[in-house]
């Protein structure tokens, strides 16, 4: 009876231990993954400072160049003065038509409501875009977002363009669910 009781607690507290040991895996692997992900964004918007550098147009090509770099055809930056609201345009892989709204703004900034409805007024309607996107050099406020998502607009804010820069698919990026992604907190502004 005493070695059935003796092998009952050893086979708990063996139990107890390897558990332990598991759920401290757990949490150092969830802590390592978001290490991860916070170094990856870290990176992301280190390689954006020659994207805070450009001009408008310069953003508005290194837009069009990414386009171009996932396979959309008939890319072309038609920006500028009464673009209505169209910077660049294309076919993406599967020949729906894109149409991009760029806002380079200081990495402070942010876009707002406003600026989405706009775009939102003008995408489909002057440009036939089966696609409207928008992409900033910055973060977009809570309520863009929140309108972006019910007008199925796609938005591209800084943190995304980075990963963009760095090899992710613009497809990959137009699947994602803006309502619940991203962030609308404003960045540091520069320091001269």
């Amino acid at each position: 009876m005493g070695v059935v009781l003796l092998s009952a607690l050893f086979i708990t507290f063996a139990a107890v231990v390897i558990m332990g040991v598991v759920r401290a895996g757990r949490r150092e692997a969830r802590a390592e993954k978001a290490r991860l992900a916070r170094e990856d964004l870290r990176r992301a918007r280190r390689s954006l400072e020659a994207v805070w550098a450009m001009d408008d147009r310069g953003f508005e090509e290194y837009v069009a160049e990414l386009c171009r770099r996932d396979g959309c055809t008939d890319v072309r930056r038609v920006g500028g003065p009464g673009d209505l609201g169209a910077d660049v345009t294309g076919r993406l892989p599967d020949g729906r038509k894109i149409v991009v709204q760029c806002k380079r703004y200081a990495r402070h900034r942010t876009v707002g409501s406003r600026d989405i409805q706009t775009f939102n007024g003008t995408a489909r309607v002057e440009h036939g875009a089966d696609v409207p996107l928008f992409v900033a050099s910055c973060v977009f406020t809570k309520p863009a977002r929140a309108f972006a998502a019910r007008h199925h607009l796609a938005l591209v804010d800084i943190d995304l363009l980075g990963f963009w820069s760095n090899g992710t698919a613009l497809s990959s990026l137009l699947d994602l669910d803006i309502a619940r992604s991203g962030t609308h907190r404003k960045l540091r502004a520069d320091r001269d």
